[in-house]
Formats: structure tokens, C-alpha cells, sequence
């Protein structure tokens, strides 16, 4: 079969559905792959880079499988022939008519932005993929506007505080900008209405802003649901105050197949501190901020710039392609189970029946809903009687095991020769300090902890090679047991402290 690489129509468009590295995966799996002429050029592919890949350069939509980023123009679709499998980002959920338009034709359309979030699916997810780009670039436009460092300084003129960043959603996009503004040196805050992120943001160095309400819950499609009113009330009187402190606000939240949630409003931007800079993640599905116009950058009254593009995973165009293309053929892998070169969709799949949108004219939107809870279901255990809780040890009986300590070793001592009297009362001291000493080593000690025992161990295997057959055989044997034991515990122990080095090596 013939895979298309066409040439994006969507103006502004800087990405291409497959790069030559790709395009080499797409030959591996059997496939023939033509390519548009200058289908790469904004992404800084050349024709020829497609050509030493194995595709040809010719006219894509006449192909059998055609891939492309974003959905096809009317003038694309009404060139494909009868039977044409189209892949990219259709966005059926936000786009009734053009779920219906597809439907009229006699081809198969799959959605990657439809993909379930699943851990078998995120090999193939676009979304991640591009929401990862696109919330490092958030942060670069960002501290282009702002104008100032994001890290603070003391100079010998004076002191520079760091920039306040407040990110609202912790989804990828939102992780993504955490980890690039807090790499730049900045006090990072973040909020998410699902509390599981709480961990991963603090991970990043950023810290988590909780707003308690009973609705909120674990995640169960890995996408943060629209809140009631009472969330709504706690989350906007949490951005009014948290909005005024921040020098840039960087807003991500999406609920799939709604438009996007207004988080900021324009009361909360009038309180922000002029040449405070805010990135609306969310303007292409209506945005979260009052005031964001799509595609553009708008300076309020009080000096507030409000960044509202969205084309910002396209901004890094080369890394983009070649995700989104990694992607496409992750996806067209597990289309192609013989590797053969051939395309057989399987609705048994629950990946392949997720984006399937049309099939063969066929209308299959929506796809039965995909279960991705976060969090283990609640199993059923057994009623048990409550335990009282263990307290301490009596005071009577932790005296009468004392005491019985003490008589054994005091019968010990009495019928014990000389000579062992005193190796009795060194042991008996190096138990005691060592368990005081040993026992209030911090664990992230430990480590060097062992080289010390590994001397200590060292010390008996000498003593052991100097008693070993010089003896009785029951000193022969002692000896080989010490030895034996002792070697052990050397070898062990390098062998534990050069892993746990080798993590703190640069490799």
C-alpha cells in the first residue's frame, strides 16, 4: 500500500506528518510513502532528505493512506479515491460538520487526537506530544514578553527577586511549563482540580496550590472534568489571589470535547502588576482568560500582555514533526500486525475503535467510553474486629528481660576462662556504642556506612588466614565459616556502593 505525506493547507501550518526518519520506519513496515513536493520545507526537511529516506516526491492525496496534521481542505478531500484511509488531527468532538462532511465520503477516517489515554495508547499520543512542546514554548514567549530575569540575583547593585509563576493545570502541557520556568530560576505555583498531580508537581519544584472541595476526586479518563459551582467559587477567589502576586500566568486547562473553561477573569487581570505577561494554552478552543483573542497578542490598559497564539508547538517546528511523526507510525505499527505493508483496522482494539470516526463511509463517532481510571478500584476485604493499638513496653516487663539478660551473662562470665572475660566485655561495649553510633546515622549514609564495615570485614578475614590450620580443626573450620562470611559482606558491599555511586554519575 502507498502511505501520502501531504503538504499542510491550514496557513501558518509549520509541521509535516512525517520527517525522513520516519519515513524510513513507514518503508521498514512494508509500505511505498510519496511525498509532496516541499511538504518538509517549513520544518527544515528538504525533498532530497525524503528521497535518501526511500519516499518519492509526488502527489500525496492520490495515495492509499494519506497522513497529515491537521484535517484535510475541502480541495484535498475531494481528490482522494474511493476506499482512502485519512489520518491527523480531525477533531471530531469540536467539529460536528466535519464529522458529518466524512461521513458523506466513501474512506475511512482515523482521528489522532481521539487517541484513549491508556498506557498501551501513549506511544500514539499526539496530544501529550504536542502539549509537552507547546508548554516548554509557552514559557520561552513568556520571558520574551516579561522582559526581566526569572531567577533572582544579588548583584553589587542590588537585588533581583525571581519571577512568580503561577501555571493553572497540571496536565502535560501545564508538568511541561512547571519544569521549564522553574529550570529559569522562578517560584513556580500550580493548581489542578486533580489532587493525584499534587506529587508531580512538587517533583518539578513547583508548589501545588489545593483548592479542598468535596467534588474534588482521582481522575477516571486521566483529563481534569468540569467542576460545580462550589469548586468554581473556591478556584476563582484562589486565582484572585494568587493572580495579583504572579508576574506571569500561564493557564492550560481543557475538558475534551467542550470549549475550554474561563479561569481568569478580567477583573483578576485588572489586579495584576503592569508588564505581568499571561499565556492562554486554551485560546484555540475559546480560552481560559477574559480578553484572549486566538492567534494574537493584546496588551491591556494597566500593561498586562495577554499571549494568545496557538501555533506554539508549531514554533518548534523540526521537534514537532518528528514527535507528531513517531507518533503516526506507532499508530500505523499496531495497524499493520503482519508488517506487511498492509492496513487491516481491528474495532476488537480499543485503541483502533477510539479514533476510528468513519469507516468506509461508515459514521462510528462517538466510540463507547474508555474506563482510564487513576486510581485501583476499591476491593472488597472482610469485616475485621479492630485491633486495640500497641503501646509500649511495661515498665515491669521490660525490667524482667533485663534481668534475665544479665543472669545469662553473668553464668556466662563465671564459667568462662580469663582470656575470654575480656573479649566478652568488648563485645558486649562495641554492641552497645554501636548501637547508639550506627542507629542515628541518617539513611542517606548508609551507603558510606558500608565501606566502614567493609574495613571492619576486612579485619577478620586477616585474622582468620592467620588462625586457619594452625589449630584445632574446629578453629580450621571457624576460621574457613569467618572467611567465607566476611568475604561476602566485602564484595557485597562494593558491589552496592558503586551502583548507588553510579547514580550521581554524569554519563
Amino acid at each position: 500500500m502507498l502511505i501520502g505525506v501531504v503538504k499542510e493547507s491550514a496557513a501558518g501550518e509549520t509541521r509535516v506528518a512525517a520527517t525522513p526518519t520516519t519515513v524510513a520506519r513507514l518503508v521498514k513496515l512494508g509500505y511505498d510513502v510519496v511525498v509532496d513536493p516541499e511538504a518538509g520545507a517549513a520544518s527544515s526537511f528538504p525533498d532530497q532528505a525524503y528521497s535518501d529516506a526511500g519516499a518519492t516526491i509526488g502527489h500525496a492525496v492520490g495515495a492509499d493512506i494519506v497522513i497529515a496534521v491537521n484535517a484535510l481542505s475541502d480541495a484535498q478531500l475531494d481528490a482522494l479515491r474511493p476506499g482512502t484511509t485519512v489520518i491527523g488531527l480531525l477533531a471530531p468532538a469540536l467539529n460536528p460538520d466535519r464529522v458529518a462532511d466524512l461521513a458523506r465520503r466513501p474512506i475511512t477516517a482515523l482521528s489522532m487526537d481521539a487517541v484513549p489515554r491508556i498506557s498501551r495508547a501513549q506511544s500514539m499520543d499526539v496530544l501529550s506530544s504536542m502539549a509537552n512542546i507547546a508548554g516548554y514554548r509557552a514559557v520561552i514567549e513568556a520571558a520574551h514578553e516579561f522582559g526581566r530575569f526569572f531567577t533572582g540575583q544579588v548583584t553589587a547593585a542590588g537585588k533581583v527577586p525571581p519571577a512568580r509563576v503561577l501555571v493553572a493545570g497540571a496536565g502535560v502541557a501545564g508538568l511541561a511549563a512547571i519544569g521549564a520556568a522553574g529550570s529559569l530560576g522562578a517560584i513556580v505555583q500550580a493548581t489542578d482540580p486533580r489532587p493525584e498531580v499534587a506529587d508531580q508537581v512538587r517533583s518539578l519544584g513547583g508548589e501545588y496550590l489545593a483548592i479542598e472541595a468535596a467534588e474534588v476526586e482521582v481522575s477516571a479518563t486521566g483529563y481534569a472534568k468540569e467542576m460545580g459551582d462550589d469548586y468554581k467559587v473556591r478556584e476563582a477567589r484562589l486565582y484572585a489571589e494568587h493572580c495579583a502576586k504572579a508576574d506571569i500566568v500561564i493557564t492550560t486547562a481543557l475538558i475534551p470535547g467542550r470549549p475550554a473553561p474561563r479561569l481568569i477573569t478580567a477583573d483578576m487581570v485588572a489586579a495584576m502588576k503592569p508588564g505581568s505577561v499571561i499565556v492562554d494554552m486554551a485560546a484555540a478552543n475559546g480560552g481560559n482568560v477574559e480578553g484572549t483573542v486566538a492567534g494574537q497578542k493584546t496588551v491591556t490598559a494597566n500593561g498586562v500582555t495577554i499571549i494568545g497564539y496557538t501555533d506554539l508547538a508549531g514554533r518548534l517546528p523540526a521537534q514537532a514533526s518528528q514527535l507528531y511523526g513517531t507518533n503516526v507510525v506507532n499508530l500505523i505499527t499496531l495497524l499493520t500486525p503482519e508488517r506487511d505493508g498492509r492496513l487491516a483496522l481491528d474495532f476488537d482494539d480499543v485503541v483502533q475503535r477510539s479514533i476510528c470516526v468513519v469507516r468506509d463511509g461508515e459514521l462510528t463517532w462517538p466510540p463507547p467510553p474508555v474506563q482510564v481510571s487513576a486510581a485501583p478500584p476499591a476491593a472488597a476485604t472482610p469485616a475485621v474486629e479492630p485491633r486495640a493499638p500497641k503501646g509500649p513496653m511495661p515498665a515491669a516487663r521490660r525490667y524482667q528481660l533485663v534481668g534475665i539478660g544479665a543472669a545469662l551473662l553473668f553464668f556466662l562470665a563465671a564459667f568462662s576462662p580469663a582470656g575470654l572475660l575480656g573479649h566478652l566485655t568488648v563485645f558486649a561495649l562495641a554492641i552497645v556504642v554501636g548501637f547508639y553510633v550506627i542507629g542515628h546515622v541518617h539513611h542517606a549514609l548508609h551507603t558510606p556506612l558500608m565501606s566502614v564495615t567493609n574495613a571492619i570485614s576486612g579485619i577478620i578475614v586477616v585474622g582468620a588466614l592467620l588462625q586457619i590450620g594452625h589449630g584445632a580443626p574446629a578453629i580450621t573450620v571457624v576460621s574457613f565459616v569467618a572467611i567465607l562470611l566476611a568475604s561476602i559482606n566485602i564484595f557485597g558491599g562494593f558491589a552496592v556502593t558503586r551502583r548507588m555511586l553510579a547514580m550521581f554519575t554524569r554519563s
